[in-house]
């Protein structure tokens, strides 16, 4: 089994336990990388970024923990970069890109959060919840020109309220171009994708992301994939990667796993 994780959240940011207490986890499971990615500051996301001042302990405690565990574990210093983010990313091992927030009306939206921040975005847009996905998809087609990332987060976030398809359906037309536009715009620039097990990890979805028609298109069209637990608990580290890379293995997937990270 892939024994590296570098989608990790402390509670630097929004995640339940200390970067210390989850990097201790990680080496009590045999683990031979973790890569912290703490949510980078964003004014609009006050209530799960680090703060402006947090941000140079975090940066210490990475460096720190790289000392403490050479040759028994490799750390890595990353940061989840929002497109709403206008703080510099730089610095950093590497950058996951994500959308989280759609900015319309002079609003800024979480579209994996509450149900009323999405009808809210719904709307100001004036349409309905395929309009709010399509803004998602819009908005993602550009997250690596935005945040210079070196990883491609959960592409279809904006599905994540909408299991048994509660909000839209997945195959409607507009849905489905919306999201092929995007994986084509992304495509271009040879960034890995994210399979991401954190909602099913937190009883939102019962699929990873990306959704497995996604992954197919993508797949042949030559993506790459870093499988990832999106973790905010130390007991979730790895969530799901067993039965992940089996999926791989049958579909064709290519994973990338630490090999990617010892190339940025």
């Amino acid at each position: 089994m892939i024994a590296c994780d570098f989608h990790v959240h402390t509670d630097y940011s929004d995640g339940k336990h200390t970067i210390d207490e989850v990097a201790a986890a990680a080496y009590a499971r045999g683990m031979t990388a973790i890569g912290f990615s703490d949510h980078g500051y964003a004014a609009c996301d006050a209530d799960c970024c680090m703060p402006r001042e947090r941000i140079a302990a975090y940066r210490r405690d990475c460096e720190r923990l790289k000392r403490e565990y050479a040759g028994r574990m490799d750390v890595y210093c990353g940061i989840e970069q929002d497109f709403c983010s206008e703080e510099p990313a730089d610095g950093y091992d590497y950058v996951i890109g994500s959308v989280h927030y759609l900015h319309v009306g002079g609003e800024y939206l979480n579209v994996d959060w509450k149900r009323e921040t999405m009808d809210r975005a719904a709307f100001l847009l004036g349409g309905d919840m395929l309009s709010v996905a399509e803004e998602y998809y819009r908005m993602i087609a550009q997250v690596v020109e935005r945040t210079r990332c070196q990883l491609i987060g959960h592409f279809d976030l904006v599905t994540k309220l909408n299991e048994r398809e509660r909000l839209f359906d997945v195959n409607h037309p507009r849905y489905v171009a919306a999201w092929q536009k995007a994986a084509d715009a992304l495509l271009k620039t040879g960034v890995p994708f994210e399979i991401n097990t954190g909602a099913v990890a937190r009883g939102y979805r019962t699929e990873s992301y990306p959704a497995l028609p996604i992954r197919r298109y993508l797949r042949d069209r030559g993506a790459r994939f870093v499988l990832s637990s999106d973790s905010h608990a130390k007991e979730t580290l790895l969530f799901g990667f067993e039965q992940e890379e089996r999926l791989c293995g049958q579909e064709g997937f290519v994973l990338a796993a630490q090999d990617w990270m010892k190339k940025n």
